[in-house]
């Protein structure tokens, strides 16, 4: 159970990095929302570190 739930995780670290790459190759950018994206995935990190 713990190896799915670490890849869970994963999956999700994955999917918010993608949303940052499409935010960041909009012509106008919103910052404010990549911030957000980046504070989860950090969280999401440290939750796989921590596993």
């Amino acid at each position: 159970m713990e190896q799915s739930h670490v890849s869970a995780l994963q999956l999700k670290h994955e999917g918010i990095e993608r949303k940052i790459h499409e935010e960041m190759s909009r012509p106008l950018p919103d910052f404010a929302q990549i911030k957000l994206l980046k504070k989860r995935k950090l969280r999401l990190k440290e939750a796989i570190t921590l596993s």
